[in-house]
C-alpha cells in the first residue's frame, strides 16, 4: 500500500534533500551559513539527527573533561555547544512520542542541568502551571547578584526552544542589566512532549501565565517587563502583547508576522511539516482551515498598549516588506521599525550591524527605553539600515516606496 502524504508539499521532499545536500540548508536558503555541524555534510534530511547527535556527544565529553579539571568557563562553552547540538538533533523529528526524539530531549535537559552547575551566574528551571497538570517550561537567567532589575521574556521561533537564548558563556543581557526568561511556548520544546499545542490562543495564555509568574519574583522590576520574539516568535509576541497588557515593551524581530501565511505556501515545505506537528494535526485541510487561516496579526495590533519595535530584513520571504509596513501602520503606540537592507531571515551576523546579531541592538533599544534615554515617538520612525551604513541610530529615517498591500519589488 502506498503511504499517503501528510501534506501536498511532502512530494517536494526530494528537492528539500537536494537543497540540504548542495547548500547545507533546509530553509532560509538565501543565507550561506550551514545548518549542519562544522565539517559535516548531510545528504538528506534524515541524516540531520545523527550528525547533530554526534556533535553533541563530542561537546558533552569535552565539557565533562573541562569540568573535571575545574575549567568552568571552558566547560560552560562546551555545554552551550552540546545543548545547541542536542536541540538541533531532536528538532527534525516531528512525530509524537518518537523514542529517538524523547532520548535526545532527555540529553538536552541533562546538558542544561550540567551547564547550570558551572555557569558564572544563576540559571533556574521554572515550570509555570498551565492547567490539567501541564506546565510551560522556562529557563530563568538571573543577574549574578539577583538584584531587582528589568526582565526580558524571550519568545523563541518555530525552530527554536528555550535553550537557544541566551548563551551562558556569552550572555549579552548581563552587561545590560537584564534578567532573561526564555519559554517553551505551546508547540515548542518540552511543550511538544506534553502535547501542549500551538493552536488558538494557547500561546497568548501561556505568555500571560509566564508574566503572572514573573510578577511574583522579587528579582523582577514589575514595571520593566519586556517581550522579545524571534521569527515565529515575532508573531506570537505581537499576539501576546495584544492579549495581555502588563508588559512595558515588545520587540518583534526576524519578521514572521505577515497576515498571508507565505511561510506555509511559498517557503520551504519543512515549515508546514513542522508546524502541523506543533499544532497536533495530521489532516492538512483541517490544519489550513482551523489553524493557518487564523494565524494573522491583522486586527490585533491596534490592541497593543506598549512601545513596540519591529525588525525585519528588506527581502525576508517569510514577511514581505509590504506586510511589515502594514503591521507598522496598524500599531497605535510609540513605535519604531528597522529594515535591514538586503537582508533575509534570520538576522544573525549581518553587515548592517557591523557583523553582530540583532539581539545586541535590540537589548540596547530596550535598555535605552527603560532608562528613559530614548523613547520612540507615537507617529513612529522607520529606519532603513544599510549594509555598510552607521546602524539604526544614524541618519537613516526612511519612507517606504510602497503602501500597505502594494508589492515591494
Amino acid at each position: 500500500m502506498i503511504r499517503k502524504l501528510r501534506t501536498q508539499r511532502d512530494n517536494q521532499q526530494w528537492m528539500l534533500d537536494l537543497a540540504l545536500n548542495m547548500r547545507g540548508r533546509v530553509q532560509n536558503f538565501e543565507r550561506d551559513d550551514l545548518e549542519v555541524p562544522a565539517g559535516k555534510r548531510a545528504r538528506n534530511y534524515r541524516m540531520l539527527p545523527k550528525l547533530w547527535r554526534e556533535a553533541a556527544e563530542r561537546h558533552e565529553k569535552l565539557a565533562k573533561r573541562a569540568q573535571a579539571r575545574d575549567a568552568m568557563q571552558t566547560a560552560t562553552v562546551h555545554y552551550d555547544h552540546a545543548i545547541e547540538a542536542y536541540r538541533m538533533a531532536q528538532h527534525p523529528i516531528f512525530y509524537d512520542d518518537h523514542p529517538v526524539k524523547r532520548y535526545l530531549c532527555r540529553k538536552l535537559s541533562e546538558m542544561v542541568d550540567c551547564r547550570s552547575k558551572v555557569a558564572g551566574y544563576p540559571i533556574e528551571r521554572v515550570e509555570v502551571p498551565f492547567g490539567k497538570g501541564q506546565t510551560i517550561s522556562c529557563l530563568l537567567h538571573l543577574l549574578p547578584d539577583r538584584r531587582k532589575a528589568p526582565v526580558v521574556i524571550y519568545v523563541p521561533g518555530m525552530d527554536q526552544t528555550k535553550e537557544v537564548f541566551p548563551k551562558a558563556h556569552h550572555n549579552i543581557a548581563l552587561s545590560r542589566g537584564f534578567h532573561v526568561l526564555a519559554m517553551d511556548g505551546p508547540g515548542q520544546g518540552n511543550s511538544n512532549l506534553q502535547k501542549i499545542r500551538a493552536v488558538k490562543d494557547n500561546y497568548e495564555r501561556a505568555g500571560a501565565a509566564v508574566i503572572s509568574y514573573l510578577l511574583k519574583r522579587p528579582e523582577v522590576d514589575k514595571k520593566k517587563i519586556a517581550i522579545y520574539g524571534i521569527s515565529m516568535g515575532s508573531y506570537w509576541s505581537l499576539r501576546l502583547s495584544s492579549y495581555d497588557h502588563r508588559a512595558a515593551a515588545v520587540v518583534s524581530s526576524v519578521a514572521c508576522f505577515n497576515p498571508n501565511n507565505t511561510i506555509f505556501t511559498q517557503s520551504s515545505p519543512r515549515f508546514k511539516q513542522m508546524f502541523m506537528y506543533m499544532a497536533g494535526y495530521e489532516d492538512e485541510d483541517k490544519f489550513d482551515e482551523e489553524v493557518a487561516k487564523e494565524m494573522t496579526v491583522r486586527g490585533y495590533l491596534g490592541e497593543i498598549k506598549c512601545p513596540t519595535l519591529l525588525v525585519t530584513g528588506e527581502f525576508d520571504p517569510l514577511c514581505p516588506l509590504e506586510d511589515a509596513v502594514e503591521a507598522f501602520e496598524d500599531l497605535k503606540v510609540p513605535k519604531e521599525m528597522w529594515v535591514m537592507e538586503n537582508q533575509y531571515h534570520p538576522l544573525w551576523g549581518i553587515a548592517n550591524l557591523g557583523g553582530m546579531d540583532c539581539h545586541e541592538y535590540v537589548l540596547d533599544w530596550l535598555h535605552a527605553l527603560f532608562s528613559g534615554k530614548r523613547v520612540p515617538k507615537k507617529r513612529g520612525r522607520i529606519a532603513y539600515i544599510r549594509e555598510n551604513g552607521d546602524g539604526p541610530w544614524g541618519n537613516c529615517e526612511w519612507t517606504p516606496p510602497v503602501k500597505p498591500g502594494q508589492a515591494y519589488f
